[in-house]
């Protein structure tokens, strides 16, 4: 009789059980069934986990290079000034990830505890801290577009002309950051499916609009590069309003009440305090990335080009890591609040073991693939052929980009936030910025270097990033 149920489960060498059981899994991660993270098999809380969280990333990155496509078919400038814009807002992210991460490294303890009312209080203060925050971005943004872009680099045609692209996106920094830090209070309470269902009706919404409000339709005219930063304004802000019926009115496992609806500076100041370290080590990330913008932008606006176009293909595959990467985090969280270090040490290893092997077998499609992958954006050839070897070169550290994501991630969920600030300050300044300097500057590899500095620089600060998770001091920390 077990025989034959087993021939039943088995035919033609495939595991029909297994493949029941994996459909099972997939389909509770994206219902978004409740779930004790803290005990059970580790893998199956990872699955459930990062599934919603991979799609939600697999949904910005599908926007991000939709949005680069259209832009793409306004010409070099227009892909140029997004990219020079993109290097301008990283204040915008590096804030909103910073506290992200602080709602990540609060609420997500708080869970482990099984203390929901307290995990409800310290959301609205995230929220609160956030716009305080946002403010003066946006006022900034909208005062001086056309200088920041000028300070970039821009020529002053580029910059008069579409400055109004830079001056929207800045503007709307309190929906943006708002967006990141409600993500993460549902992602860290284990409601990863809200956060997906949220980005997804965003960019899905955003990814309509922008051909529309580019190239217009019907009696909708066209706006060209501002239509861009509009359809992604509106896409984020019926996100936002969706985010705050489910936090207002008590759909997920975070209900903020009226009576939890006040201002509390001890609650704001550790949020910032949390976030400080993270949003450091995020401003020193992407201020190399704007210093490498810098060093490329010298070498013209067809390579500037080519440059923006790749890493916007780069973010395509990475930002679904970050969904594995965020995973881990929730689950160190909520572990340590727990008080159960040691599954949230194995958590943290086995997310990074599926990770790389994701993001090494996306490295070897580009690396395989450069020019095909390229050429879907770009027919230009001196776009095309440049783009083509920056994607191949950078490519080939997606391995390290995996294991140190991952490792980062953790840290700082586990509230030790200012050891990677350090981290990230030797491998991108002290390493990656001369190192890029120096090899762009070698005739024989010219702007190649930049992409070779790249690689050094993420090599550092995975192999620091690994030697500090290994030695634990992290378990000791208090959130």
């Amino acid at each position: 009789m077990l025989e034959k149920k087993n021939k039943q489960n088995i035919l033609f060498g495939i595991n029909f059980q297994g493949i029941r059981k994996a459909g099972t899994l997939i389909g509770s991660a994206i219902a978004g069934k409740d779930y004790d993270y803290t005990k059970g098999n580790i893998y199956k809380a990872i699955i459930l986990l990062a599934i919603p969280m991979v799609l939600e990333m697999f949904m910005e990155s599908l926007f991000a290079i939709m949005d680069i496509y259209f832009v793409s078919q306004l010409g070099s400038e227009a892909v140029a000034i997004v990219g020079l814009t993109e290097s301008i807002s990283t204040v915008i992210y590096a804030i909103g990830i910073g506290i992200a991460v602080a709602a990540t490294a609060m609420i997500s303890r708080r869970i482990g505890e099984k203390r929901p009312i307290r995990a409800s209080l310290a959301a609205f203060q995230v929220i609160l801290a956030t716009t305080i925050m946002s403010l003066p971005i946006a006022l900034t943004g909208l005062l001086f577009p056309e200088n920041l872009l000028l300070i970039m680099g821009a020529s002053e045609q580029s910059a008069s002309d579409m400055h109004m692209y830079t001056m929207l996106i800045m503007v709307s920094a309190p929906i943006i950051m708002i967006l990141f830090a409600a993500n993460a209070i549902f992602r860290s309470a284990g409601n990863a499916v809200t956060a997906m269902k949220v980005l997804i009706f965003a960019n899905v919404l955003n990814i309509i609009l922008d051909p529309i409000l580019i190239f217009g339709f019907g009696p909708i005219p066209a706006m060209g590069l501002k239509g861009a930063a509009i359809a992604t304004i509106i896409g984020r802000s019926l996100a936002v309003g969706w985010q705050f019926y489910v936090l207002f009115k008590g759909t997920s496992i975070i209900k903020i009440t009226r009576r939890m609806v006040r201002f509390s500076l001890k609650s704001i100041l550790k949020v910032y305090k949390l976030a400080a370290g993270v949003t450091g080590q995020y401003l020193i990330g992407t201020a190399s990335w704007i210093g490498l913008m810098r060093i490329m932008a010298e070498f013209g606006s067809d390579i500037l080009a080519a440059y923006t176009i790749a890493i916007r293909i780069m973010i395509f595959f990475l930002l679904p890591a970050v969904g594995i990467g965020n995973a881990a985090a929730t689950l160190l969280g909520q572990n340590l609040g727990a008080k159960n270090p040691d599954r949230a040490e194995k958590s943290v290893w086995r997310s990074a073991y599926i990770n790389m092997i994701f993001m090494t077998s996306c490295g070897i499609v580009l690396m395989v693939f450069p020019k095909e992958v390229i050429g879907i954006f770009t027919e230009d050839p001196a776009v095309l052929l440049p783009g083509a070897v920056g994607l191949q070169l950078v490519s080939g550290g997606m391995i390290l980009y995996a294991l140190g994501m991952v490792l980062l991630n953790s840290i700082n969920a586990a509230g030790d936030t200012a050891r990677p600030t350090w981290f990230s300050f030797i491998a991108f300044w002290m390493v990656e910025i001369p190192a890029a300097w120096f090899l762009s500057r070698q005739p024989e590899i010219q702007q190649n270097g930049i992409y070779y500095a790249i690689l050094l620089g993420e090599a550092v600060l995975t192999a620091i990033a690994f030697w500090w998770f290994r030695k634990g001091k992290w378990k000791e920390v208090e959130v």
